[in-house]
């Protein structure tokens, strides 16, 4: 089953808001994170211009998070970053 860009978007918005929540994630939670931004990216999915150029940000956040020595300093480090781009998708359009 394929998901669409606004179930990619939710998912994506789940994860993130989660670990946020938490302070902690997995490693293949950041794979998922790697996997859903590259594949909205590859399919031209997103129209909202704020998000498109947060995409490759949050991409890079879940491939540094992969290898992250400690997942809630790396968290943490980034609640800036993490309040944005929730807030960017929440706002998107595409989801409503």
């Amino acid at each position: 089953m394929t998901l669409d860009v606004n179930n990619q978007l939710t998912l994506l918005l789940d994860i993130l808001d989660e670990q946020q929540v938490d302070c902690c994630a997995t490693v293949s939670e950041y794979q998922q994170i790697k996997r859903l931004v590259k594949s909205m990216l590859a399919n031209n999915s997103i129209t909202d211009e704020q998000l498109l150029n947060l995409l490759p940000d949050i991409y890079n956040y879940g491939r540094q998070g992969e290898s992250a020595q400690s997942q809630p300093d790396h968290i943490t480090w980034n609640r800036n970053n993490l309040d944005h781009w929730i807030s960017a998708i929440q706002q998107t359009t595409t989801l409503e």
